[in-house]
C-alpha cells in the first residue's frame, strides 16, 4: 500500500515535490520541469526526511510530466539578477549545495528515473544516484556555457568522474546534447527502457534492492565514495564562487535575456 505525502514548501497548490512510501521504498518526484527556490527547498526537505527514515531501504528520485529536470528556472533567475550576481547566486551555496550533499549522504540505494530532459542542475542531481534508469528519448546536456556559466550542483566533479575528463570537457565547452544510447555507452545509465517506463522500471529495481542486504549496501556506498571521492565541500564551494563571478558578467546577463526571448545569445567574453 502506498501512502502519499505532499511536501510543497508551505504551498498547498500546486505541489512542487511529492514524496510517498511504497513499503520500504521511498519515491520522491519533482512536479515541475524547472527548479525554483520553493522547489529546491521542498526537495531538500523530502530528501532529508527520507534519509532519516529507518524503514526506508531504497529510494527512487524521478520527475513528472515527461521531464526529469531542466535545471534552474530562468525566469526566477533573471529576476534575481536584478539584485546583483552576489544575491542571485547565493542560492548555490544556500540551496543547491545542501541538496547535492543530502542526496550524496543517502545511505541506501538511490535509483534515479530519467524521462525527457535532464539538463544543467538536473543532470547534477541525476548523477548523485547510484543507479540511473533512462527512458528512450531522454536528452542530456550541461547547458551552463549556453548562459555564460561554468557548473554547479557538483557537476564539475560528477560528470568528469562518470565519463572521463576529456569527454566532460567537450560536453561543458561545446554544450553537446546526448541521448539515452550515449548515456548507456558512456556509463551514465544502468539500463535504457521504453519511453514512459523509467519510473516503473526504477520502482521494480528499487524493490529488488530493498530486499537485498541493506547493511552491505551501506558499506558498499561508503567504500565507493572513499575510493573515488574528491573533497566535495571544497568542490561545491569552488563551483559557487565561479558561478558568482560569471554571474556578474555581461555575457551571462545577455544570455539569460536572449534565452527568455528565444533568441541566440551573443557572447563578447566579458
Amino acid at each position: 500500500m502506498s501512502m502519499g505525502i505532499d511536501i510543497t514548501a508551505g504551498e498547498a497548490e500546486p505541489p512542487r515535490v511529492v514524496s510517498r512510501r511504497e513499503g520500504d521504498v521511498a519515491v520522491i518526484e519533482l512536479c515541475r520541469p524547472s527548479v525554483d527556490a520553493p522547489t529546491r527547498r521542498a526537495l531538500l526537505a523530502a530528501v532529508r526526511e527520507v534519509a532519516a527514515a529507518e524503514a526506508v531501504r531504497a529510494v527512487v528520485l524521478a520527475g513528472s510530466g515527461g521531464a526529469f529536470c531542466r535545471g534552474q528556472d530562468l525566469k526566477e533567475h533573471a529576476a534575481a539578477l536584478r539584485g546583483g550576481a552576489q544575491e542571485a547566486f547565493s542560492c548555490v551555496e544556500r540551496e543547491y549545495n545542501p541538496l547535492v550533499t543530502a542526496l550524496l549522504a543517502v545511505e541506501v540505494p538511490l535509483v534515479v528515473a530519467v524521462e525527457g530532459a535532464c539538463v544543467g542542475a538536473g543532470l547534477g542531481l541525476a548523477l548523485t544516484g547510484d543507479v540511473r534508469v533512462v527512458a528512450e528519448g531522454a536528452t542530456f546536456a550541461t547547458a551552463f556555457a549556453g548562459v555564460g556559466l561554468a557548473a554547479d550542483s557538483g557537476l564539475s566533479v560528477s560528470l568528469a568522474r562518470a565519463v572521463g575528463p576529456s569527454r566532460a570537457a567537450g560536453l561543458f565547452l561545446l554544450g553537446d546534447r546526448f541521448g539515452a544510447a550515449e548515456a548507456l555507452a558512456w556509463g551514465l545509465a544502468h539500463r535504457v527502457v521504453a519511453r514512459g517506463a523509467a519510473l516503473e522500471e526504477s520502482l521494480a529495481l528499487a524493490r529488488e534492492l530493498a530486499r537485498g542486504p541493506t547493511a552491505a549496501f551501506r558499506e558498499v556506498k561508503a567504500l565507493l565514495r572513499e575510493a573515488a571521492e574528491p573533497d566535495w565541500p571544497a568542490a561545491l564551494a569552488r563551483e559557487a564562487a565561479a558561478q558568482t563571478r560569471l554571474g556578474a558578467t555581461g555575457d551571462h546577463a545577455g544570455a539569460v535575456a536572449a534565452f527568455l526571448a528565444r533568441e541566440r545569445p551573443a557572447f563578447r567574453g566579458r
